[in-house]
């Protein structure tokens, strides 16, 4: 089973806590991606970033000065944001961080794939970006089916936690017996299962966080989720599809 989340936009430099054990899979695709975006310039940055002046100066220095195999940050304590926040990979165990390692997925516009212990330096680049690059309209077609074809070499299993807009880069590149499960998080409106943007992001880091307390290795064992006050609704749910709810309906 491999467990595929999303990253966050901001990011962080700590080159102390824990020690980087590998360069990303994908580092070649991410220097092709790098010299693109120093060909443009601040104001077609920020055009793309969609983000305001003060957020595309930083970015913009960064990429400047960008180096992609020196001063790196593991991958999981370079993000953050409200799912990296609860996933609290700071304070695990080193059995927790092991299964991370193994388990664990980040997807991401700029680096493809990667390890938990990847090292990676700080970028801003959301897979939806549409940005040109060699012949790719955008960072989907870039991609391709490259991200599918290295996680079905690892797993017969993909669960998913990412947002539809990272998920899309892998789904529909999984062959035939790869089974992709996808986890909602939701709660009970006037009778129907509403899904909030912040606290699924919540619900996403708090399950990897116990999917690597408890060592799940069977997918079927994710239905036992249950913290935060959310209940596996099984007349909700497929194969394909697990549905936790809370609240009353």
């Amino acid at each position: 089973m491999r467990i595929i989340i999303a990253p966050a936009k901001k990011m962080n430099v700590d080159m102390d806590s824990f020690a980087v054990q590998a360069l990303p899979h994908f580092l070649a695709d991410a220097e092709r991606l790098k010299e693109a975006l120093q060909t443009m310039s601040d104001r077609e940055l920020q055009t793309l970033w969609k983000c305001n002046d003060a957020i595309a100066k930083l970015n913009v220095e960064r990429l400047r000065d960008m180096d992609l195999r020196r001063n790196l940050t593991p991958a999981i304590l370079a993000y953050e944001g409200i799912q990296y926040r609860y996933m609290a990979p700071g304070v695990m165990e080193a059995g927790q961080l092991e299964y991370l390692q193994e388990h664990l997925r980040i997807l991401s516009g700029f680096y493809g794939l990667l390890r938990p212990f990847d090292g990676v330096t700080p970028y801003r680049l959301e897979m939806q970006a549409r940005l040109p690059v060699g012949g790719a309209g955008d960072l989907y077609a870039f991609w391709d089916g490259q991200l599918g074809a290295q996680l079905a070499e690892e797993t017969d299993c993909v669960l998913n936690l990412a947002s539809k807009e990272y998920s899309r880069a892998v789904e529909p590149h999984l062959p035939l017996g790869v089974r992709f499960l996808t986890c909602t998080f939701g709660e009970w409106k006037d009778g129907k299962v509403i899904e909030k943007g912040t606290v699924c992001k919540m619900a996403r880091g708090q399950m990897v966080r116990w999917l690597a307390e408890h060592d799940i290795e069977d997918p079927e064992d994710v239905r036992a989720f249950s913290d935060l006050g959310y209940r596996f609704e099984p007349e909700l749910s497929n194969q394909d599809h697990f549905i936790f709810t809370k609240g009353e309906h």
